[in-house]
């Protein structure tokens, strides 16, 4: 796989004191800029922007996906096997509840990948994932 460009994100929550928490302490993404109404974060590279709102802009739905109800939206990071196995061990420590426990889907099938469903103290679902085979990343 070739090397990707950096995303960028910005998610709504009501409490950047509990954002600047979560995603720092928890998921453990170092801070960068900040303001009064915003917080950017370094997640696995990526820009993440945490922007304060009083009310969430939409309503989360569910999406069916190998007998899990998949909540969307929901946004993550692929990562290498250990460090995703790291993650899952940090966020159980941390006491974080899952949506859809660490699990591998689609077993012995093309796309066989391990995932997780959280979401962060203002209800912003993430899922992260690894896959054995990078290269099934896109398999059909």
């Amino acid at each position: 796989m070739t090397d990707l460009a950096p995303f960028h994100i910005a998610f709504p929550v009501h409490d950047l004191a509990a954002a600047r928490h979560f995603y720092g302490t928890v998921l453990g993404c170092p801070e960068g800029r900040s303001s009064a109404e915003w917080i950017d974060f370094n997640l696995y590279g990526h820009q993440i922007v945490a922007h304060h709102v009083a009310a969430p802009a939409s309503v989360a739905g569910h999406n069916p996906v190998d007998g899990h109800d998949v909540p969307v939206p929901h946004f993550g990071v692929v990562l290498p096997p250990a460090e995703w196995q790291a993650l899952a061990e940090r966020l159980r420590a941390h006491g974080v509840a899952f949506v859809i426990e660490p699990h591998t889907r689609f077993a012995g099938e093309a796309g066989e990948q391990s995932t997780m469903f959280f979401h962060d103290p203002s209800g912003n679902a993430l899922e992260f994932k690894a896959f054995a085979d990078l290269g099934q990343l896109f398999a059909k």
